[in-house]
């Protein structure tokens, strides 16, 4: 395994790391950061480069149980109740994650092959990155006209839907999970944090399932010569998605969505004068 290769495997993976829960798009920004500066399927073989990206979003995957661990063992019963006030409190369950994840479930299964054959583009990222951006200023304006609910405990069945809805948008690359997500929840008023919150809940399941399917149907890219190149990936995207969420559920009640909005709209722009000059 060459030096060049290692590098590789740490540039996306922080990458990885540094975008996957932010609502600026991961892939995105992984198609923007391969094609244009490291160009690593010139490296590696088509079926190593998509383990790669599964191997990565896994180390993302494990940053967000680690954080959000109380309430994975909350959501999954495996912690006691304190008191008899903490067992009648409302608290986010199962089956109103199961609703979030169900529309972009479906169409994620309906149309993977079509989007992976026909959207990943630098140009489908321009468009997806204007058209969250458009979609995050629109949330962080409604919502300093309406009363949100400020934990994850209030979300409603409703919300989740809608939730669920709007996450199918960031099936089109450039646009966004979180962004799409986290927009969703601030307009249907949630407050900034507890559509976090449930945006970060929903994404291990949904990508943990996608990660899988995608595993088997490329177990054989797992030789011995690929591995470092995977430990390396999934180390430094689990590392830094560990800070940046951290960084960012820390942040995001106060910064709210228009910096990253602004951010995606001047990415796109120097994107479209490079691809176009």
């Amino acid at each position: 395994m060459h030096i060049w290769n290692l590098f590789i495997a740490t540039i996306l993976g922080i990458v990885e790391g540094l975008t996957e829960f932010a609502p600026v798009s991961s892939t995105g920004h992984m198609i923007i950061v391969d094609d244009m500066f490291l160009n690593s399927k010139e490296v590696f073989t088509p079926q190593v480069a998509t383990a790669f990206k599964v191997v990565i979003q896994l180390g993302s995957i494990l940053a967000v149980v680690v954080v959000f661990r109380n309430r994975f063992f909350d959501l999954l019963h495996l912690k006691k109740m304190k008191s008899e006030d903490e067992v009648n409190h409302h608290k986010l369950n199962l089956f109103q994650v199961f609703v979030g994840l169900l529309p972009a479930v479906i169409l994620g299964l309906l149309f993977d092959d079509y989007i992976e054959a026909n959207l990943f583009s630098i140009n489908t990222v321009i468009i997806g990155l204007v058209a969250g951006a458009i979609l995050m200023l629109i949330a962080d304006w409604k919502s300093k006209r309406t009363h949100t609910l400020d934990t994850v405990d209030k979300l409603t069945y409703k919300h989740a839907f809608i939730i669920g809805l709007f996450q199918c948008l960031a099936l089109w690359p450039g646009f966004s999970r979180s962004g799409s997500t986290i927009s969703a929840g601030v307009l249907s008023g949630l407050s900034h944090r507890a559509s976090a919150d449930f945006t970060f809940i929903m994404a291990v399941p949904i990508m943990a399932g996608a990660s899988a399917l995608t595993l088997l149907k490329n177990w054989s890219a797992f030789t011995p010569d690929a591995l470092p190149f995977f430990i390396v990936g999934f180390i430094s995207a689990f590392v830094v998605a560990l800070i940046s969420i951290r960084f960012f559920l820390a942040l995001i009640n106060k910064i709210k969505l228009v910096p990253f909005a602004i951010y995606r709209i001047v990415l796109a722009l120097i994107l479209f004068l490079i691809i176009h000059m």
